[in-house]
């Protein structure tokens, strides 16, 4: 299986779908994944976005693949927004603050913006959003826990709040206007885990499309799934992206040459010393300096 296949990607073949936050590294890197897979793409960012062959993926051996639409669009736009999803099947949301900061930006940016953008998709007669949520929604969950979607959230911090609320959006406007939407709470993307964190929320780049692929095509209506690979050590129930059609290929332990460092801001323990205790998934995140450091107001 290459990078980019999944069982059901030639339904996205043709298709129009928006992605904000086009610019972002999972953005470039998911937009040049759907165009090589035939999609024709509407892509928005607050910042120019680079074309879709950018990464060095050809449109050649597919013409349907050249077509893409690049707009600056900001998420606090509700007008344009609507007219930029105008002919569109569905919105990948990608954009957004994307770590910690002051909760006054994360809820203009990453609340009302969401807002903006399952309101827009409304009134465009779009069918579906996927939501880019995050696994720090459950980051005060202790590391002897296994977590599931269905447990309350335990945000790590206001950056997790944020998310809350942007799932609690998605599931309104599936419950109240019929729009479908699916939200992948993501993992640690990257080529390779970067710490020992990482051993258990990384999200491989080919897993990563296959998680928002899963979620364009499913015939779920509405959803909520962890985008992880199938890490031997991982933290999280895989049964409601199973659900959706996401089945992760890739894991953790088979990328990764020799020990990885603690994350940073932890102090690893002396040898010798008795275990501590089980801490938050969120590792650092979940500290409160780590918030409190972010606030400006």
């Amino acid at each position: 299986m290459s990078d980019h296949a999944e069982p059901d990607a030639a339904r996205l073949r043709g298709a129009r779908w928006a992605v904000t936050g086009a610019a972002g590294r999972i953005g470039v890197h998911l937009r040049s994944a759907l165009h090589e897979l035939g999609v024709e793409l509407v892509s928005t960012d607050v910042v120019e976005v680079p074309p879709a062959t950018a990464t060095g993926i050809s449109a050649d051996a597919d013409p349907a693949a050249a077509a893409e639409r690049r707009e600056v669009v900001d998420v606090a736009d509700l007008e344009a927004l609507t007219e930029l999803f105008a002919g569109c099947v569905g919105v990948v949301h990608l954009g957004g603050i994307s770590d910690e900061a002051d909760f006054h930006d994360l809820a203009t940016v990453n609340v009302v913006g969401t807002y903006h953008v399952l309101e827009a998709a409304r009134r465009a007669g779009v069918g579906r959003v996927v939501f880019a949520s995050s696994n720090r929604l459950t980051g005060s969950y202790d590391t002897d826990t296994t977590v599931d979607v269905g447990m309350p959230p335990r945000p790590d911090g206001f950056y997790g709040v944020s998310k809350v609320a942007g799932e609690a959006l998605c599931r309104l406007y599936s419950d109240k206007f019929g729009l479908s939407t699916i939200a992948l709470r993501i993992g640690s993307w990257g080529e390779a885990p970067e710490d020992s964190r990482q051993l258990h929320t990384w999200l491989s780049r080919p897993d990563a499309v296959r998680a928002f692929v899963a979620a364009m095509t499913t015939d779920v209506h509405a959803a909520v799934f962890y985008a992880v690979s199938a890490n031997a050590e991982g933290w999280w129930d895989l049964a409601a992206g199973e659900a959706v059609g996401f089945r992760p290929q890739d894991e953790a332990s088979t990328v990764v040459d020799g020990p990885l460092p603690e994350p940073a801001g932890i102090v690893p323990p002396e040898t010798g010393e008795p275990a501590e205790p089980a801490g938050p998934q969120g590792g650092p995140f979940a500290s409160s300096t780590f918030s409190l450091d972010r606030m400006t107001r």
